[in-house]
């Protein structure tokens, strides 16, 4: 089945492509010329907002992140 993995997309000539890791090729038994659907999600940079909040909300920080990621899968 699939499985979700951050890679970096790299420059290739005029193009554009990300390099699958060899642990996710073993693990998915990944031929070469084989087909495969990839899902593009941009990861968001949330580092500017950290502190933001600080002494404004009266929750933990890890109580936000778990409020934050409700409904994300």
């Amino acid at each position: 089945m699939g499985e979700e993995q951050e890679v970096t997309i790299k420059k290739w000539g005029n193009s554009m492509g990300i390099v699958i890791p060899r642990e996710v090729i073993e693990r998915q038994h990944l031929k070469e010329n084989e087909k495969v659907i990839v899902t593009i999600v941009k990861k968001a940079d949330l580092s500017h907002l950290f502190g933001m909040l600080k002494g404004k909300v009266k929750m933990s920080g890890q109580e936000f992140k778990d409020l934050a990621r409700e409904g994300w899968n």
